[in-house]
């Protein structure tokens, strides 16, 4: 494997040595902002809304093709036996039916995972392959993380309120008005980030937990950036592009 950047290693505090940018850069009270929806964030908002809605239905045809898409996207080479298949386990299922696994979050993981993959396949691949870096002898599943890390921006950006509250919820609606695929981007966004996290910590399996923690708070405070209009102002956007 290779080794990681080494701006990314070293102490458990890696996020201030990587984004010194955020850290040059005010951060503001929500007590400040008075939320007033344009008409355009009002549907976006309601849009991504009524994707949260929707549960994984193995039933459902377009679905499972969803899912199919997303195995041949990550294993274009391979081809997949069955929606149910032990081949599942290679992307870091924990059975041999992701459906069990989507109960948790529902569609919107799916299609957060296959937005990932078709977008940035460059990236995807190498967090899904672990090729980056020093890796644990129990590595995070990677199917799994990707539910976790759906569920959590879900709780971040408050997006089961009516309104969100914190600062972060806010500036995401101002980030959803100038890309309406912000939600998925972001999460490509944490993904990079939890990753990068776990390897600065040399965690294993039972510290996934924590380090998913700290990958919160520092997404936290980017979205709580004073000059943040879009989703490219983030400063671990750049992780991306690596």
């Amino acid at each position: 494997m290779g080794e990681i950047d080494a701006s990314m290693v070293g102490n458990r505090t890696w996020f201030g040595g990587l984004f010194n940018s955020s850290g040059k850069r005010r951060q503001v009270s929500a007590e400040k902002i008075v939320l007033d929806l344009t008409p355009l964030q009002e549907q976006r908002l309601q849009k991504l809304k009524e994707r949260l809605n929707v549960p994984y239905d193995e039933s459902r045809p377009e679905h499972q093709e969803s899912l199919r898409a997303l195995w041949n996207a990550s294993f274009p080479d391979t081809e997949l036996n069955s929606l149910v298949s032990a081949q599942w386990k290679d992307m870091g299922w924990q059975g041999v039916n992701p459906a069990t696994d989507f109960r948790g979050c529902g569609f919107i993981s799916l299609e957060n995972l296959l937005f990932f993959a078709r977008t940035y396949p460059a990236p995807f691949k190498r967090l899904m392959l672990k090729q980056q870096g020093m890796r644990a002898v129990w590595e995070y599943p990677f199917a799994v993380a990707g539910i976790n890390i759906s569920y959590m921006l879900i709780q971040l950006l408050e997006l089961n309120s009516a309104r969100p509250k914190s600062l972060p919820g806010i500036n995401f609606i101002k980030v959803l008005t100038e890309h309406e695929d912000a939600f998925d981007v972001l999460y490509c966004i944490a993904f990079e980030m939890m990753d990068a996290q776990w390897l600065a910590m040399r965690a294993s399996y039972m510290q996934f937990k924590e380090v998913l923690e700290a990958t919160k708070q520092q997404l936290e405070r980017e979205l709580s950036l004073e000059d943040l209009n879009s989703i490219h102002d983030l400063p671990a956007y750049n992780l991306l592009c690596k």
